[in-house]
This record gives C-alpha cells, sequence and structure tokens, in this order.
C-alpha cells in the first residue's frame, strides 16, 4: 500500500506541524501505514532508527485528526519533490551496482569500509552453501558455532552437522541447549563477523576448483588420450588423480549414474544414428551402458536400433567414440540444465 492509495476521507488540513519533532512526525505516518495495513520497510534502516522509532511510537499521546491530516500532507509533498532517491552507505551501492562491475572491483570497495556490513547478515549467510559453511563452524569456538547452527534452517544445519567430525557435531549439538540467553545484540554480531568474513572470500579466475575443470576437460577427450593423462597424473599426484576419475562421467559411466526414469528424456535429444553406431561397434565396459539404454526406451524403438546397427558392424572405432563424446556431451547439457539428475556412485 502507498500513500496515494490512502482512504481520500481524511479531514482538510487544519491543524498545525510546527510544534512536531521529525521522530514525531515519522511516527505518526508509520502508524497511520500500520493502521491501513501497509507494512513500511523499516529492517532496511539501521538498528539505532528503528530503536528510535519504537520508542518514539510507546511515547506518543493521541493526535487530532486535523494535525494526522497536516503531517501526511507535508510527508507527501516532500515524496513528490524527490527526484531521485540514492542507496543508503557502500553496501547498498554495491546492492544497486551488483551484475553491473566487476567482481574484483567489488572486492576491492568492500575492502575500502570493512565492517559497514548493513542490513540482515543472517539473510547472506543462509544463502551459503553448507560446504563454504563447515570450516568456519569447525575452526568457531563451540558457543558460537551453537549459534550460527540455530540460525540456519533446519535442513541446511543437518547438512552441516553430517559433514563435520562426530565429536565436534556432539559438542555444538549440546552447546545448542545453551543458547537460550544470548541476546540477539550478540546473535547479531556473530551474524555480521561470519558475513563479512564470507564476503572476504578471495575473488578467483574460475568458477570451478581444479579437478572439476579437469574432469570436465577429460570427459571430451577420446579414452585413449584420457587414460595416458590419468596415468601420468597417479605418477605426480595420486590424490588429484583419483578425485578427477570420481569427476570424470564417460559413456561407461551411464548405467551407473543415470535413472531409468530419466533415459525417455535423454533418448529424445539424441541422434538415432549415434545409438546405432553405438550399439553396433560398443565393447568392454560400453557395453552395460547401451544394453542399460536400450532396456529403458520403448521395445519398437530398441528393436529397430538392434537391427539398423548389424548394417554398421565395421563402423570405424574413431567414428564411434565420437557418437559416445556426442551421447555423453547432451547428458551433461540435460544435467547442468537441472532436467535430470546424476545418481551418486557408490563407494
Amino acid at each position: 500500500m502507498t500513500l496515494a492509495e490512502l482512504p481520500g476521507d481524511l479531514p482538510p488540513m487544519g491543524g498545525s506541524v510546527v510544534d512536531l519533532t521529525p521522530r514525531e512526525k515519522a511516527a505518526i505516518v508509520v502508524r497511520l501505514l500500520l493502521t491501513y495495513g501497509a507494512v513500511p520497510a523499516l529492517t532496511a534502516l539501521p538498528e539505532s532508527k528503528q530503536t528510535d522509532l519504537a520508542v518514539q511510537l510507546a511515547r506518543m499521546t493521541p493526535v487530532d485528526q486535523d494535525t494526522v491530516a497536516a503531517v501526511v500532507t507535508e510527508f507527501a509533498d516532500e515524496i513528490e519533490r524527490i527526484g531521485l532517491s540514492f542507496p543508503t552507505g557502500l553496501d547498498g551501492a554495491l546492492g544497486m551496482l551488483d551484475g553491473v562491475i566487476s567482481d574484483g572491483a567489488t572486492a576491492r570497495l568492500r575492502e575500502m569500509a570493512p565492517g559497514s556490513f548493513r542490513g540482515n547478515p543472517w539473510d547472506d549467510i543462509s544463502k551459503a552453501d553448507a560446504d563454504r559453511l563447515v570450516p568456519y563452524l569447525e575452526n568457531e569456538a563451540t558457543e558460537v558455532a551453537a549459534v550460527i547452527l540455530s540460525k540456519l534452517n533446519v535442513s541446511k544445519a543437518a547438512e552441516i552437522l553430517g559433514k563435520l567430525p562426530g565429536e565436534r557435531s556432539r559438542r555444538i549439538t549440546y552447546a545448542i541447549s545453551q543458547t537460550a540467553g544470548v541476546s540477539p545484540t550478540v546473535v547479531h554480531r556473530i551474524g555480521v563477523s561470519l558475513a563479512e568474513q564470507l564476503e572476504a572470500r578471495p575473488i578467483t579466475a574460475f568458477d570451478d576448483g581444479p579437478v572439476k575443470r579437469v574432469g570436465n576437460i577429460l570427459n571430451y577427450a577420446q579414452s585413449s588420450v584420457r587414460d595416458d593423462l590419468l596415468s601420468g597424473l597417479d605418477e605426480d599426484d595420486k590424490v588429484f588423480a583419483d578425485d578427477v576419475r570420481a569427476a570424470i562421467f564417460t559413456f561407461a559411466n551411464i548405467a551407473e549414474r543415470i535413472a531409468p526414469r530419466d533415459v525417455p528424456r535423454i533418448q529424445r535429444d539424441l541422434d538415432q544414428e549415434d545409438l546405432t553406431l553405438i550399439v553396433a561397434g560398443a565393447s568392454g565396459n560400453d557395453i552395460g551402458s547401451v544394453e542399460f539404454i536400450l532396456e529403458n526406451i520403448s521395445k519398437r524403438m530398441a528393436e529397430n536400433i538392434r537391427d539398423d546397427a548389424k548394417e554398421k558392424k565395421d563402423a570405424p572405432e574413431d567414428e564411434i567414440e565420437a557418437a559416445m563424446l556426442r551421447v555423453v556431451g547432451v547428458i551433461r547439457g540435460l544435467e547442468a540444465a537441472g532436467e535430470i539428475f546424476f545418481v551418486a556412485k557408490e563407494e
């Protein structure tokens, strides 16, 4: 609800606002908005201003209708005279420029005004991934970690507990029982501190980590190239090589990583000629994925593909592998778009 939507039957201006303070006028406007069901965005104000307004509301005595009309008219005139409004503080400016300036510029501006975090820090914290929050709960004092966990939604809190060492999880869980007496001010300070630490994360040149980047590259490499590179990585860094293997999705992984219900969706985007080539020339571990696909599409289509494949038994190996890479590309595209989901690998 806006001021323009307030009832038009307010009494004509007859009172005087000369003797009213700005706080009293603000209290009258807020009280009037609340009376008619409007909810002003007071949380955007600094907490000191919110406190001052609440105190002023508590001190107010009844106000006559002429005075209310005069205050509203003055307030409306002030609003109409504003040509442009600007955000308050650096955080407000950065919010307005989000997506307009670079991440590097944003990081430098944050450094120019440390401790300037405004608004509700828990809104930003609740949006952070569980994996980002785990290190903070591992290193913070147990009591602080308990406060943080208590402010998160229950599903994310449970996910974080599952990622923490057992003893640490038990200590934090017990400490939650001791948080009843923590004041809102302390909770806010903890939130501000954590939110600022999350904001201070260094800007990196890549969106994904090295394991995922290497895995994505090898997903589209020929199997011989992929095997040679992984063998070389084994010699240089066995742990990294194993992590890359876990991140790779190849044609042979289809049977174990794709849910049967998603196969018809995948099949709609595939070139049937590619499936025919693959059925004709698949060998080794790839055969399991071929059978998996054929078992989860219509029997008539599967039979047609098998019949056509008989005529392509002599297809060159490089054509068959290229067809497999195209199928993998389609699957990864659907997964990235959220249309299908990979099944978690069994350890």
